[in-house]
């Protein structure tokens, strides 16, 4: 492995732990941090009510971006290998530009209505891609 694919790996992977124990936080921090992270007002009042499905529906997404942080400590040779781990770390990559980037025909058919949440998460997401490309890029040739 290409020593500098390591450090964006390494990179890549404390980004998707750090975005998912921020899921974690949010169940246990309840419906206010529901509003605040921006989950939209459903699911805080879901929250509040008791329901399950705002945790479910967190948990799961802490899960994916978890496991997300494995298969780039795997790729970096930290942990074993993943299975597919050439195919879901394009996979992982892919996610976040993409998500990153629909920001754009978001906010080209409806500027007013784009709002802050949408805004940040998407450059943060794209910031996510642009580790994740990076570190893909660099690791490739031993994959």
């Amino acid at each position: 492995m290409i020593a500098d694919a390591g450090f964006w790996l390494v990179l890549a992977a404390i980004l998707s732990a750090i975005a998912g124990l921020l899921h974690g936080a949010i169940i246990i921090g309840g419906p206010a941090w529901y509003r605040f992270f921006g989950a939209g007002e459903k699911m805080a009042r879901a929250a509040e009510a008791g329901r399950p499905y705002p945790a479910l529906i967190t948990l799961a997404i802490m899960a994916v971006l978890l496991t997300w942080s494995a298969y780039a400590l795997s790729a970096a040779r930290l942990i074993p290998e993943l299975p597919f781990l050439s195919f879901a770390l394009s996979a992982i990559t892919a996610i976040y530009l993409v998500r990153g980037l629909a920001l754009i025909p978001l906010w080209l058919s409806k500027r007013a209505a784009t709002t802050q949440f949408e805004i940040w998460s998407s450059v943060i997401c794209l910031g996510y891609g642009v580790v994740h490309a990076v570190a893909l890029t660099k690791v490739w040739p031993t994959l």
